[in-house]
Parts: structure tokens; C-alpha cells; sequence
């Protein structure tokens, strides 16, 4: 897929893109692009600061 063809799809289009497609790197690259730059965005890589993080958020 072109880069042109990322620009017309959807976030869920791509999404959904990616998964069928993984070998696709550039689209995944995409992605991860739109996704990084969502506000409030959390990473986390434990299940101990995925549970903190929600503990903060149900908090509020």
C-alpha cells in the first residue's frame, strides 16, 4: 500500500489494515504514528503499572 492510501484510510481502517497485513511495516509505522500522538497517552509494560494506571483514572 502507498503512503497516499494511508492518508484515505480511517484509524479503524488502518488498524484493521495492520492486523491483516503485518508484514506491512510502513503501514504499521503509520499507525503507530497516529496512535503516539493521541493526548493522554499511557504506556505502560508491567501488569502491576497497568493496574496503578487504572486505579488512577477509575480514582477520578
Amino acid at each position: 500500500m502507498s503512503d497516499a492510501n494511508y492518508l484515505q484510510l480511517t484509524e479503524v481502517e488502518l488498524r484493521e489494515y495492520v492486523k491483516l497485513h503485518p508484514q506491512d511495516e510502513e503501514a504499521f509505522q503509520h499507525y503507530l504514528s497516529i496512535v503516539r500522538a493521541k493526548p493522554n497517552r499511557v504506556v505502560v509494560s508491567t501488569g502491576e503499572q497497568l493496574e496503578t494506571e487504572l486505579k488512577k483514572r477509575l480514582a477520578s
